[in-house]
Formats: structure tokens, sequence, C-alpha cells
């Protein structure tokens, strides 16, 4: 189901990672910038009613600030909060290069973070997250995720390894095959503007 959009990468494994990014990066890029504004403005307004299915009633949900051509959490955040739940945003330590999560007010001013991001400030308490719902550069059929490289996500799987692991992503970042090292933990789910993955052994 890899999208045919031109410059498809077709062995990812044969590409270097940081090639691999820029490739996919200009990709989405240029797959946004072909989508009118009326279709671009419905993507990812809502968490779809499947997805919602797998997680528990009041339930810890960390999201992410989304920035550039990232799918955009916003309307996604608003939704979680009228339905309930408790809303966390990744704080990271750029020193530590480690990634916590902390319980977001949507009243609160967040406050800048790295990398173009916004975050809870110091005050706000930290959490442990049900369900951390991450970024995605790119993804494939088996739900491996590649990241941003900075391997924060990587980590925080690690911590938090009883917590849903969810990607969100345009259908433009979807590819063959991710490189996978042994660390990588794939994804529960995907959710893109046109559909809904899960791994066969997640959705019996």
């Amino acid at each position: 189901m890899t999208p045919a959009d031109g410059e498809s990468p077709t062995s990812s494994d044969a590409l270097e990672k940081g090639v691999l990014r820029k490739l996919l990066r200009d990709r989405r890029a240029r797959y946004l910038g072909g989508l009118s504004p009326s279709v671009r403005g419905i993507a990812f307004r809502v968490l779809p009613t499947p997805v919602l299915k797998r997680i528990g009633h009041g339930a810890t949900i960390s999201l992410y600030y989304a920035t550039g051509d990232e799918a955009p959490t916003a309307n996604i955040a608003a939704q979680l909060d009228e339905l309930g739940y408790r809303i966390a945003l990744p704080r990271m330590d750029p020193v530590t290069k480690a990634m916590h999560f902390a319980h977001w007010d949507m009243d609160n001013i967040l406050v800048p973070g790295p990398f173009r991001t916004l975050q809870p400030g110091a005050d706000a308490p930290e959490v442990a997250p049900d369900v951390i719902i991450a970024p995605l550069v790119g993804y494939d059929d088996a739900l491996n995720r590649l990241g941003q490289g900075g391997g924060y996500y990587d980590r925080a799987f690690e911590r938090h390894p009883d917590a849903l692991r969810i990607g969100l992503g345009w259908t433009a970042q979807q590819i063959e095959r991710v490189p996978v090292e042994a660390h990588d933990l794939p994804l529960h789910i995907i959710v893109t503007e046109a559909a809904i993955l899960e791994r066969e052994d997640d959705a019996a």
C-alpha cells in the first residue's frame, strides 16, 4: 500500500536513515502542497471511534505539539478533552535526551521547548501515559515507525512498554519497509487522513 508519489523508495534499508528522512519530508511537503484547503482542513479532526474503543475510560493520553507538515493534533486534543480524557504532552530534555510526559490543562499556557515545540511548564505534574500518540516521518505496513532521529520516542516507548502506541501521519509517508534496529518497537495503530492501520495480532 505504498503511495505512488513520484520518487518512492522501494528498499528502505538500502538508504541511510538521514537520507530517507529527507526524502520523506520532501515527499510529505509535496503531497500537502497538492491538497486542497478543504481536504486538508478536515484531516485529523477527531480520533476515529475504532481507535477510541481501544482506549480505556479516563486514560491519560499523550499527544504532541505538531510543527511544520506533521499531522495536526489541535482538534484531537479538543475532542479528547471534551470526552474527559487526561491529556499530556512530552517534556523533552535535550541535555539528557530524555522525554517525560507532563499533564496539560488546555487552559494553561505552553512554553517553548526543543525543536520548535511547545510543552507544559515546569510546574505541570509528570504523568505516566496510558496512550502515547507520536508523529511520524515514515512508516510501513508492519507499523514500524521512522522518527526524527533523536530517539526520544524510542526511549519513551521502552520506559512505558504497556502504553498503547499510536502514530499519526499522512498516507504519503508510507514506504515499503522502515529500517528496524534491535531496540525499535512497532506501533500498535497508525491513523492517517484516509485509513486506520493495525497490526494483525492487535486487531484480532
